[in-house]
């Protein structure tokens, strides 16, 4: 197994995308919504097969939580593979919406 290509982020006003990019062309993504100032919403993970068993989307969702760590924003994970990442990683707890 290879080394994944380094997360990339991609925003546009209010949405934004965390991807890798295979030289194939191929991406793993999780897209999110800014809402205000201080919280974002992972709307969505996708991790074609290319990357299976790779931990892409674990990867994807830790850099997200980092951001937003640093900027000081909470989380709300409505995507249902981050909202079980969220489950998995109590060490997240401090972005996390209540």
């Amino acid at each position: 197994m290879s080394e994944l290509p380094e997360i990339q982020l991609e925003e546009t006003g209010s949405k934004g995308r965390y991807f890798i990019r295979l030289a194939t062309g191929e991406e793993a993504e999780m897209t999110f919504t800014k809402v205000g100032e201080h919280q974002v919403i992972i709307d969505h993970t996708e991790v074609p097969d290319a990357f299976r068993g790779q931990g892409a989307g674990l990867k994807l969702v830790t850099r997200a939580v980092e951001d937003i760590r640093k900027a000081g924003k909470t989380v709300i994970p409505l995507c249902p593979f981050a909202a079980a990442q969220f489950r998995r990683h109590p060490e997240w707890a401090d972005v996390l919406k209540h």
